[in-house]
């Protein structure tokens, strides 16, 4: 009977070392795409807000169209030029127009019976047809600027599902918070329950907002899990360097995001330029990882309708276009929703189809109720 208690233990104990050791191996899955092996000595603190409100799903704003004004005809009556001479022949009068509205395209170009649909035209959709109307559309932005509006601080959560030698579930979070120019993006990752994870990984940006959207200042990932060490990783971006916690310096190039900021800034490409979310188009810029600098291309490959708490949503399926994914090369799919202020609603982290992890939206983004105040201090 003892005998057999002791074979019962000492399976117990096998059976929990190789979950640990497979949980100990799934962490090299989560984000950031490729680790280093520089430390640092804590992450800077955290900025902590309120959320007060859930985002609903709402239509994007619209292009703004192009209004162009109908001429209608006058009845003719005989006008005499405003400083015509005496001597003047009857024939000149009646050579001179009607006075009319102005006409921005002229009307040779416009089909017989079209003039209602030409009253309002997408700007998007439409070439331009002279270059009176490009001179008219110019003053009419110049008179009337759309400054963009950073969201406030943003919070999402996201149900985790994956594989790795079984299928594993956890958690995941994204946060945007902004404190005046200031910004920071944090990504936590925890495998098992979020209050004893087996595998926990946390990410954070920090950095200013420009009008070419996020600067970053600096990157750090901290990972924990069983029987291992804590792990801090930091990147530096110093002036026109990029200080890699391996030791490598690279140059940093206009408009370089980290591995953390890259979703925060194609957010803002998307709102700011919706045109871009167009199947074949393609994203470039340049990505600072904590072994390399790269220069990095995200293809919009398709349109997708994911199901979610907040019911059928509408997406584009963004992929990096990088060589086959391996164990120190991943790829991460993203799904951003134009109906909600084009979030990333999804992320699928693959090694191979057999490992990956699949993170979608478990509940509405949370949102703080406005944007907090310059002075406001991280705790």
């Amino acid at each position: 009977m003892k005998t057999l208690r002791g074979r019962r233990r000492r399976g117990l104990l096998a059976l929990a070392v190789l979950v640990s050791l497979a949980h100990w191996g799934l962490s090299e899955l989560l984000p950031p795409l490729q680790l280093g092996d520089g430390r640092s000595e804590r992450m800077p603190p955290r900025i902590e807000v309120a959320y007060v409100r859930e985002l609903a799903p709402a239509a994007p704003p619209a292009a703004p169209p192009v209004v162009l004004k109908r001429t209608r005809p006058k009845p003719k009556a005989p006008v005499a030029p405003p400083e015509a001479p005496a001597s003047a022949p009857p024939a000149a009068a009646e050579a001179v127009p009607a006075e009319s509205e102005p006409q921005v395209a002229s009307a040779s170009t416009q089909p017989p019976g079209d003039e209602e649909a030409l009253l309002q035209i997408p700007v998007a959709a439409t070439p331009v047809a002279s270059a009176a109307m490009a001179a008219a559309s110019a003053a009419a932005s110049a008179s009337a600027p759309t400054a963009f509006e950073w969201p406030p601080s943003t919070r999402l959560s996201y149900a985790l599902e994956g594989n790795y030698n079984g299928a594993v579930r956890g958690s995941a979070m994204v946060e945007w918070v902004r404190v005046g120019t200031r910004y920071q993006v944090h990504l936590d990752v925890w495998l098992g329950a979020q209050a004893a994870p087996l595998v926990a990984r946390r990410m954070t940006s920090d950095g200013e907002l420009t009008e070419q959207g996020l600067v970053p200042k600096r990157y750090d990932e901290e990972t924990r899990a069983l029987f291992r060490d804590v792990g801090r990783r930091t990147v530096l971006f110093d002036g026109a360097r990029v200080l890699l916690p391996n030791g490598k310096v690279g140059e940093r190039l206009p408009g370089m995001q980290d591995a953390a900021s890259q979703f925060v800034q194609l957010t803002w490409l998307f709102t700011t330029q919706p045109e871009l979310l167009k199947v074949g188009q393609r994203i470039e810029f340049p990505l600072a990882l904590t072994t390399k600098t790269d220069l990095w291309t995200y293809e919009v490959i398709g349109e997708e309708t994911l199901n979610t708490v907040a019911g059928p949503v509408q997406t584009f399926h963004l992929r990096p276009r990088r060589q086959q994914p391996s164990r120190r090369n991943l790829v991460a799919d993203v799904w951003f929703a134009p109906s909600l202020q084009y979030l990333p609603v999804r992320l699928l982290i693959r090694q191979d189809e057999q490992t990956y992890v699949d993170l979608l939206i478990e509940r509405l983004p949370e949102q703080a109720a406005a944007p907090e105040a310059a002075d406001s201090a991280p705790r």
